[in-house]
């Protein structure tokens, strides 16, 4: 990995670059009711607990799906008054509480409640997530500390005026000191109602008929807040503007570890040619791939400030807004608001905060059905932008935006997605033996699909985009 001082340089630059620009809060200032929004710097390692005091309602919150059972249906009236959600005369009188699989970090529960006094306005079903997985250290550390956002953001979507559809908050708090978190929503009745059912992403082949529908809806709901944010209407005090955490991952490489990991890639696309269109495989742009790689690393910081220098092209948004965090609707079915054609709203928002628009859209739109890239990326950047304008936002040219996700995505790409053919390989060991990316057995292993479909978008974008010739003539601007 680079060393200290390599990496506090590139920190030092992109937070000097940033300071004109940045929210103009103090510490004090960036608090949401109550709660610094500062993680601690160097996370601290992880301690087991059954409960810890939450930094906004002060109650004492449960730390795992135990811990609340056991504090039982008190609780979470206490937690509900606290936070808003239900009325002084209400309570909660009986709950149950169901595992709920999946996700990357946190334990997750299905949360069925009864009231004292029923409500058409009050859901039954609720979804629980917690910050802390004390079965999996690898969830639990350094995980724990992406609902640190998420907690004051829910606060704010609990707002009647709130641009988009999320689901409903009933509690959110957080103990930043240990990272330990509860998050209470209404649960998306996916598949029932109004509702469409969930989709799994990088599966849009199998799962729907028109994928650009889907994402139409996806890119206008993320202008949406986007727009809204920049024109003032929502409070982002508690999300002042991070240029490391805010825009593409630091790359960790030094010169010797990068050259290694290309090798990886290179030996990986032609041990398994059947998985990648020619044009990806030949030599000729295998080369020319590690060697502009190579110098998107050498040239990082230049790169990294151009990528935050427009406050134009950042906003408060949804940082992993694949199809798998986003519910629809239909028109016409009484369900959220009502507008043209299929309707979009969003869940899991942790890691939310001010983020630039390269950053969401590649948080978007990455495992996106290959036909979204090769044939309606531009229709989907123009839509953007039209959006964008329309709820109060500056601006911006289609061509601003491309040109911004194109460099964006070839740095984080060198930053995290040349990791991915080594995912693959240790997830799914025969994968130079399967037929394709549609085979079966790579299909069902969800982490090496979505890593060889994600990987297989980024050479491709490298090859039609030209990511590494569009980053230098950046740079050459400089």
């Amino acid at each position: 990995m680079r060393n200290k001082d390599a990496t506090a340089k590139v920190r030092q630059a992109l937070h000097a670059a940033a300071l004109p620009l940045a929210h103009s809060s103090t510490p004090t200032q960036a608090k949401c009711l109550g709660m610094s929004m500062h993680i601690p710097s160097p996370l601290p390692e992880p301690m087991p607990l059954d409960r810890a005091q939450g930094d906004i309602t002060g109650l004492i919150i449960p730390a795992h799906g135990a811990a609340l059972q056991e504090d039982g249906a008190e609780f979470l009236t206490r937690a509900f008054h606290a936070f808003g959600s239900l009325p002084a005369d209400n309570a909660v009188t009986a709950f149950a509480l169901q595992p709920c699989p999946g996700g990357s970090t946190g334990a997750k529960f299905f949360l069925n409640v009864t009231y004292a006094k029923p409500d058409p306005a009050l859901h039954n079903a609720l979804f629980a997530k917690f910050s802390r997985d004390f079965t999996d250290p690898r969830r639990d550390h350094p995980g724990r500390y992406e609902m640190a956002a998420e907690v004051p953001f829910m606060a704010l979507a609990r707002a009647a005026d709130f641009p988009i559809r999320t689901a409903a908050p009933y509690f959110a708090d957080y103990h930043m000191a240990s990272g330990t978190g509860l998050v209470i929503t209404e649960r998306v009745g996916f598949g029932e109602g109004a509702i469409e059912p969930h989709r799994a992403k990088c599966l849009d082949f199998a799962t729907m008929a028109d994928p650009l529908l889907y994402y139409r809806a996806t890119v206008t709901a993320l202008a949406q807040l986007c727009g809204a944010h920049k024109a003032g209407c929502i409070d982002d005090s508690a999300f002042p503007f991070d240029p490391i955490a805010g825009s593409a991952d630091p790359i960790r490489y030094d010169a010797a570890q990068l050259a290694a990991e290309l090798a990886y890639v290179r030996a990986f696309v032609e041990r398994c040619p059947q998985h990648f269109a020619p044009e990806l495989r030949e030599p000729a742009f295998l080369a020319a791939f590690c060697a502009q790689a190579e110098a998107i690393r050498a040239n990082e910081v230049k790169i990294r400030v151009w990528l935050i220098h427009d406050p134009d092209l950042r906003a408060l948004c949804h940082w992993n807004a694949h199809i798998d965090n986003a519910f629809f609707w239909r028109e016409g079915t009484g369900f959220g608001r009502e507008g043209a054609g299929l309707q979009c709203g969003f869940i899991d928002w942790g890691r939310v905060g001010q983020i630039t628009l390269g950053s969401a859209l590649w948080g978007a739109l990455s495992a996106a059905h290959h036909d979204i890239w090769d044939e309606h990326l531009d229709e989907l950047l123009a839509l953007f932008v039209a959006e964008y304008a329309a709820a109060g936002g500056p601006s911006v040219s289609v061509a601003a935006l491309e040109e911004h996700l194109i460099v964006h995505i070839a740095t984080m790409g060198v930053a995290r997605v040349l990791a991915f053919p080594e995912i693959i390989a240790f997830r799914c060991p025969t994968v130079a033996e399967l037929t394709g990316p549609h085979d079966p057995a790579i299909l069902g292993i969800e982490s090496a699909r979505n890593c060889l479909h994600v990987f297989t978008v980024f050479l491709k974008l490298w090859h039609t985009r030209g990511l590494g010739r569009r980053s230098a003539q950046v740079l050459a601007r400089q």
